[in-house]
């Protein structure tokens, strides 16, 4: 759920760079205007939308976090000590889908999978905090409920992806590491590699709207330079993307299920950034004419 520079209505799945409302109550007004006429611009009556404030991002890393973190315990507890999931955890996993001993499925891809998912939440909460600069940008309140929603679902999709037996996780030779593959290394470095770089794309946004000692003096939209911004305008909807990629390879490339996450959540973002392409060439007239809305050199 990204609120950049750009236009874009947020979606859930999506990440989220929104900004921090500025301390001039002329900079403040301002920052209304401008969000009502890039809703207005996207299509939307924002009085029909009963908009809550793209400041709510926050929540959902907050749910995140403190959800996915209570999965990633339990999963601990049932790989390394031996201890049952809840009943109703276990019942909750069956609706989704889980099977005892899923054939080709290895534990440590889930257990590192999930634990990816935790710290990228966990990233992207002290973000909103401390890096992003959130503008009076709104969405719907559908969406935010959708949101809250997706983050806890997404945990429970990975969990449901554990080999298990009746009640707690099946570890073939009792011991992780020696599940280990060579996915498992290319998944945590394209993980790690793609999270350092939307954390720099999220930094550049965030100067945009700060003076040199780090102040928040505005909350007007210009054009972000540098990283991968220099190739496509939503650079931190690509750098999403790719962490869920990296995902998929840590699951060893086959698992269709998480592809499926992934197909979600490319549809997402790629419609977020053409929407923040378009305001953007619409805006500046200066616009760099070679980059792209979302894939370099594609699209």
């Amino acid at each position: 759920m990204e609120s950049q520079g750009g236009a874009a209505r947020p979606r859930p799945g999506v990440a989220s760079q929104p900004s921090a409302p500025p301390r001039r109550e002329g900079g403040w007004r301002a920052c209304v205007a401008r969000s009502r006429a890039m809703a207005g611009w996207a299509g939307v009556e924002l009085s029909a939308l009963n908009p809550l404030r793209t400041v709510y991002f926050s929540h959902f890393y907050i749910i995140s976090v403190l959800w996915n973190g209570f999965l990633l315990w339990s999963l601990s507890q049932s790989v390394f000590l031996g201890a049952p999931f809840p009943n109703w955890l276990r019942a909750l996993l069956r609706t989704l889908g889980a099977t005892p001993f899923r054939v080709g499925e290895l534990a440590l891809s889930a257990f590192l999978v999930l634990v990816f998912l935790w710290v990228h939440s966990l990233r992207r909460l002290f973000e909103c905090f401390y890096v992003s600069v959130f503008s009076n940008a709104v969405i719907h309140v559908v969406q935010y409920c959708f949101g809250l929603v997706y983050y806890v679902l997404v945990g429970l999709t990975v969990l449901s992806q554990m080999p298990m037996d009746d009640k707690n996780v099946y570890v073939l030779g009792k011991n992780l590491l020696t599940q280990a593959r060579w996915f498992h290394i290319l998944g945590m470095l394209m993980f790690f590699w793609s999270s350092a770089h939307q954390y720099k794309c999220h930094v550049i946004l965030s100067n945009l709207r700060r003076n040199k000692k780090g102040v928040i003096v505005h909350c007007q939209h210009r054009i972000p330079f540098g990283d991968w911004f220099d190739y496509v305008s939503s650079a931190n909807y690509l750098a999403e993307l790719m962490i869920y990629i990296s995902m998929a390879v840590t699951f060893g490339f086959h698992n269709l299920t998480w592809w499926l996450v992934v197909t979600y959540v490319f549809f997402s973002q790629a419609l977020s950034a053409f929407f923040n392409h378009n305001f953007y060439k619409s805006t500046f007239v200066s616009y760099p004419k070679h980059r792209k809305a979302f894939l370099p050199f594609l699209f």
